[in-house]
């Protein structure tokens, strides 16, 4: 994959961000798209290869739409700034999200705002055994590759149903359970990019699979 290519795309792109000059250039936007989606598919198979549990995720299946969603979100651009994809993506599960653009770059994983079913799964999830998920965010590599929790919407109160002194209300209260790693354009650029996703991946993993058991269970 010429990430080069990509980046100097992208850009350009963010400058003109408009249907006119996506459409002028819409041959380049297929050929970087397809480069991107023919990455992706080796990396799937490498992942396949290593990760006994992985669910196998073509390229296709993988990438999200570069399009943003203007019927919910008028006010966005026309186009994303990045090129977006989830691996190890089965049906209704955690997965592993890669994205690279212009603005922020990240290797992340977990459950993004999910609906109230999800959320009550995992919930449950902690309240019967959080200190396993807590075990795994204390991690010392974990914390040094992760920090913790993405901060994105924390209650100030216990949600309904919880004891307020639960031992694991730090955790409750979050109604997203992802972590993130940031990455920079001399990541990727680098020899060792793939060697990153892999440490970064199997890092996460322990984190997602605790999240997958969550959901797999009926309530």
């Amino acid at each position: 994959m010429n990430f080069h290519a990509l980046f100097d795309f992208l850009e350009r792109l963010w400058r003109n961000n408009h249907k006119a000059w996506m459409d002028e250039h819409r041959a380049e936007y297929h050929k970087i798209r397809n480069d991107f989606i023919q990455w992706l598919d080796e990396l799937d198979a490498i992942l396949d290869q290593r990760d006994p549990d992985y669910y196998p995720t073509p390229g296709k299946q993988g990438i999200n739409r570069i399009n943003n969603n203007l019927m919910f979100h008028p006010d966005r651009p026309v186009y994303k700034d990045h090129f977006g994809a989830g691996l190890d993506k089965a049906p209704g599960t955690a997965d592993f999200y890669i994205q690279i653009g212009v603005g922020d770059c990240l290797l992340a994983g977990g459950l993004w705002r999910p609906g109230p079913k999800k959320l009550r799964k995992v919930r449950e999830a902690i309240d019967y055994d959080g200190e396993v998920m807590q075990e795994i965010l204390d991690t010392p590599s974990f914390k040094a590759m992760f920090g913790g929790l993405y901060e994105d919407q924390v209650l100030q109160r216990m949600p309904k149903g919880f004891n307020p002194d639960h031992p694991h209300a730090a955790l409750l209260k979050h109604k997203t359970l992802a972590v993130e790693r940031t990455i920079s354009r001399e990541d990727i650029l680098s020899p060792d990019f793939q060697n990153l996703i892999l440490d970064t991946y199997f890092e996460m993993l322990p984190f997602r699979r605790y999240l997958n058991r969550a959901l797999s269970v009926e309530i």
